[in-house]
Order: C-alpha cells, then sequence, then structure tokens
C-alpha cells in the first residue's frame, strides 16, 4: 500500500492571526493617542502657517517672521499677565489701559519733570504694579467680581493717560532706548525679552510651589485655601504681576515708536484675552499653560500678518480674531469631552 503523508494543520498562521490584528489594534490606537495628544492650537498654528504660505509668497521671508515676532511682542507680554489671572479664575480688563497710563506717566516724569529717564522708567513699572495692586485688592478683599473691578481700574488708567498731558503725545527719548528694535545674533531685542518671559513664567507655573498653587486655586478656591494657601495674598501677587508686564509691554511699544501716547493699548484688550484663550486657557480657571499661549500669541500674529500681506481690510481683521475666538472655544469643548470619554 502506498504511504500517505500525515496530513499538518497549519496552527501557527491560525494562532498568529488575532495577534496580528490585535497588534494592528494597538498601534492604530497609539497612533490616535498621540494625535489627541497634540494640543488644537498647535495644529491650528501650523494649518495657518501653511496657508498663508501658499497665499503670499513674502510670507516665509526670514524678515516678515522677524517681524511677527517684533509686532506682537507687547501683546505676548500682556498675555503673559493676562494668562496668570484667568488660571486663577479672575479676568483682567485693565492691562491696555495699565500700558498708556505707566508709558504717559514715565514719558511726562522724563519730559516735564525732567527727571534721569531710568528713574522715569522705574516709577512707570511702579505705576503698573499699583494698578494690579488695586485690581488684586478690589477683587479679594473687597470681594468685588474681578470683572466689575478691572473695568473700574481700565475705565480710570484710560482717563489718567488722558490727562497727565492733556492727550498729546510725547516724544523723543534717549537714543540708546530705541535699541530695544535692534537686532541681536540675527533675533529682535523684543522678541528675546519676549521668550525670556515666557520661559521664567512657564518655570513658576510647572516647578514652583506658589505657581501650581495657581490651579488649585483656580479650581477650587475654597479647597485651596483649607490646603493651606494664602489664597488672597497669592492672588494679589498675580495681579501686582499682571500691572507689572503691562508696563514692560508699553516701555516695548514706546522703544518702537519713539512715542508715547495716551491712546495707546485701547485696541490690545480684545489681541490679549483671544491670545489666552485661543491657547486652551479656560475662562472658568484652573488651567492653561505657557506654551499654549504662547502658541496663541503666534496664532494671532500670523493671522494679523497674513491678512495685512493680503491686503485685507484692517475692519475686517477683528471679524476673523473673533471667529478664531469662537472655533478655538468649540475646539476646546470637544477635547474636554474626548478626554473625558
Amino acid at each position: 500500500m502506498p504511504k500517505t503523508e500525515p496530513q499538518t494543520t497549519d496552527t501557527t498562521t491560525a494562532a498568529e492571526a488575532p495577534k496580528t490584528t490585535a497588534s494592528h489594534r494597538a498601534s492604530g490606537n497609539r497612533a490616535a493617542d498621540l494625535f489627541r495628544s497634540v494640543p488644537g492650537p498647535l495644529i491650528g498654528l501650523v494649518v495657518i502657517f501653511i496657508a498663508m504660505s501658499f497665499l503670499s509668497p513674502f510670507f516665509l521671508s526670514f524678515r516678515n517672521l522677524i517681524n511677527i515676532i517684533s509686532q506682537v511682542s507687547d501683546i505676548g507680554v500682556m498675555a503673559v499677565g493676562a494668562a496668570m489671572v484667568i488660571i486663577i479664575g479672575g479676568i483682567d480688563l485693565s492691562v491696555g489701559s495699565t500700558l498708556a497710563f505707566s508709558m504717559m506717566t514715565m514719558a511726562w516724569v522724563y519730559k516735564i519733570q525732567g527727571l534721569p529717564f531710568p528713574v522715569a522708567i522705574l516709577i512707570g513699572l511702579l505705576i503698573g504694579a499699583l494698578v494690579g495692586l488695586v485690581n488684586g485688592l478690589l477683587s479679594t478683599y473687597a470681594r468685588i467680581q474681578p470683572f466689575v473691578a478691572t473695568l473700574a481700574t481700565m475705565s480710570a488708567a484710560a482717563g489718567l493717560a488722558l490727562f497727565i498731558t492733556n492727550g498729546n503725545p510725547v516724544t523723543q527719548f534717549p537714543d540708546w532706548f530705541s535699541s530695544l528694535t535692534d537686532t541681536f545674533l540675527g533675533l529682535p531685542v523684543e522678541g528675546i525679552i519676549l521668550v525670556a518671559t515666557y520661559l521664567i513664567a512657564a518655570f513658576w507655573l510647572r516647578f514652583r510651589p506658589s505657581g501650581r498653587a495657581l490651579y488649585a486655586i483656580g479650581g477650587n478656591e475654597e479647597v485651596a485655601r483649607l490646603s493651606g494657601i494664602n489664597v488672597r495674598a497669592l492672588k494679589v501677587r498675580v495681579y501686582v504681576t499682571a500691572g507689572v508686564l503691562a508696563s514692560v509691554a508699553g516701555l516695548l511699544v514706546v522703544s518702537r515708536l519713539d512715542s508715547a501716547a495716551p491712546t495707546a493699548g485701547a485696541a490690545d484688550l480684545l489681541n490679549v484675552i483671544a491670545v489666552v484663550v485661543i491657547g486652551g486657557a479656560s475662562l472658568a480657571g484652573g488651567s492653561g499653560t505657557m506654551f499654549g499661549t504662547f502658541i496663541g500669541l503666534l496664532i494671532i500674529g500670523t493671522l494679523n500678518n497674513g491678512m495685512s500681506l493680503l491686503n485685507v481690510s484692517p475692519n475686517l481683521q477683528p471679524v476673523v480674531i473673533g471667529i478664531a475666538i469662537i472655533v478655538a472655544v468649540l475646539l476646546d469643548r470637544g477635547g474636554l469631552k474626548a478626554r473625558g470619554a
């Protein structure tokens, strides 16, 4: 009888099939998780950057990219303080008026009173700290809603900025002061100050106990107080910091224009709030990062610069910013739901 070969079943393939399917599913899940971990504002910035590079041949030039950083340096510095205030669950509507009040005080002390310019700079910074102190005291010890308190100081600071010089601008500051608009190692000094401000703030928020406490205050103020955090003192310190940073932004504006105008900063409030919100901070408090705020700043700067290159009417540019704010809030809600699921 002819011998028949024993039949063997290919059990290896059948056993490995589920493993292969599981591995593909796991890799797909890892890719999806990686994509979800990328901040939404960063994806938006990349999309806007690519779109503008196709729409305008001048957008990707090194000179234009440097201009973007220089143009948003003052708004970016103010946004650092505004982000900290929003993290603790507050709001600061007075940043633009604080900028104008501090710079006009500095200009008045220097040009009219004849004090040395370094002393004038110090007085301008103290004015910003004073406005921030008033905001902090009103919203904590006086228990006035931050919106109402900072709305009042916004109006007062704007009026004082006009009153100091009867609404007249002040020009001609020392030549060395205009060096803030120069470049260092090919980078604008304004941009270096901007990035340094964000790095210092990010380090404080992430690695210092007092910085981490801001998130606890914004998440639940009463729980933070029961945990031993001096809530009132820390909130006042945050508002003072925001006021000082608004004064620093005023110095950048004066250096760039060689002029101090009492109406400077009046239109910056929308952009400052937009930068923080687009960057992922929640107006309810307890969330927000300096990285996200910086990305939001680049989005605003890129949009404004790109629309200018495309000759979009300046009257329509705030409309685009408003739409960007709505989209950012909707994406943030969607991200929260996805993470919760």
